[in-house]
């Protein structure tokens, strides 16, 4: 099959306008394919990677957003005492919106002590020690940063909150890259707030080896008479919970994905068609020349496959690069997954691409094959 390659490049640049036409539609429909599956690889991502931390979050019993929960901080020091606990960090949570969207701005409000133990951060710009020493100094993540054009030095309003923006990171955690991180008093204290002694939630690294849903049973059993009542998941899950409703969407746009690949489908098949159609003499003087039925299909099949391959690559390529560079997340609750273009996200794609071209090119390929040789000729 691979002899016959520039034979094949030939043809189609021979019909050269309904080859680009065919590749492009091709493409738009392999780039969108790519965003769903993007989608759904952040999802995945950050499930798994919650789940191999073994951290739980507790969270007040019966809410959802952020911006309803209030735990008492002091519940950190009680926590702290059940076996198995590592480490307790009281959080406050500031988010603009709860609901799905594309440009969630999320605040997240920890000792600044407990951030660097807490999270697997790089600095590429500004430093620490500017961050730890100033109150109203915030670190904000690449993702973000890069949405709003936010450099180091600047200062970032949200509504009535503003932060001075001392450092820009990097996290091996794709998600955390569109948080912002700050002082938790600071938000506690911001204007209007007033939520000294109360928290968001808790974190609480775990010891290697503890059972996490164990010590969930705990801690909700220990403040189940208190003033406030605790929700304590394994963090994977309660990020899993909060994503719930996006989750559900992220799940339908699999059909949005099915769609684009039968778009992918007709496209080609009903270009390898024309081409069939349009070549009848041709695929007969090619049999009259010695070329077999075999041989025949071959070539048709490859233009199908390397029409697909064509499009399909440059819709997937066109996709990562627009991935790797807009830095896009959707976010829920203050839970966000960022777009991620993985490695095997374009191995898939590709694989669509190609078993689309090998499954548009069979029909006419198998026509081209079985074409009646006198009957052909006499016709043109």
């Amino acid at each position: 099959m691979f002899k016959f390659l520039p034979l094949v490049l030939k043809t189609l640049w021979r019909h050269r306008s309904r080859t680009a036409l065919t590749c492009v539609g091709a493409a738009i429909a392999l780039f969108v394919f790519c965003f769903v599956g993007a989608v759904q690889e952040g999802m995945t991502d950050l499930q798994a990677r919650q789940a191999a931390k073994g951290s739980l979050i507790v969270f007040q019993a019966n809410k959802f957003c952020p911006a309803t929960s209030h735990l008492p901080q002091d519940y950190q020091q009680q926590i702290q005492k059940l076996p198995g606990v590592d480490d307790v960090i009281p959080i406050q949570v500031f988010t603009n919106n709860c609901r799905a969207s594309l440009d969630v701005i999320v605040f997240y409000g920890l000792p600044p002590d407990k951030i660097r133990k807490a999270r697997d951060f790089q600095l590429k710009a500004g430093n620490w020690s500017e961050f730890e020493e100033h109150q109203d100094a915030a670190v904000v993540g690449s993702a973000v940063a890069s949405r709003r054009g936010i450099s180091v030095g600047d200062k970032f309003s949200i509504g009535d909150l503003t932060v001075q923006i001392a450092g820009i990171f990097t996290a091996s955690d794709p998600a955390e890259e569109n948080y912002i991180y700050s002082h938790l008093e600071f938000l506690q204290r911001g204007k209007g707030m007033n939520l000294v002694g109360t928290v968001t939630q808790h974190e609480v690294i775990l010891k290697p080896g503890t059972d996490q849903l164990a010590i969930c049973e705990m801690i909700d059993d220990k403040f189940r008479g208190g003033s406030v009542e605790t929700d304590t998941r394994p963090k994977g899950v309660f990020q899993a919970k909060s994503l719930g409703d996006l989750n559900q969407l992220v799940e339908m746009s699999k059909y949005l994905g099915y769609a684009c690949v039968v778009i992918v489908l007709s496209l080609v098949s009903t270009t390898t068609v024309m081409s069939v159609q349009d070549r009848i003499k041709e695929h007969a003087v090619l049999q009259t020349l010695g070329f077999t039925g075999r041989t025949v299909f071959a070539l048709v099949l490859s233009e199908s496959i390397v029409l697909s391959l064509l499009g399909g690559a440059l819709g997937i390529a066109s996709a990562v690069i627009t991935l790797e560079f807009s830095s896009l997340s959707v976010s829920a609750e203050a839970v966000s997954v960022a777009f991620l273009p993985s490695f095997r996200l374009i191995l898939v794609s590709l694989t669509v691409a190609l078993v689309t071209g090998i499954a548009a090119g069979i029909w006419p390929a198998w026509q081209a094959a079985r074409v009646d040789i006198l009957g052909a000729l006499r016709a043109s």
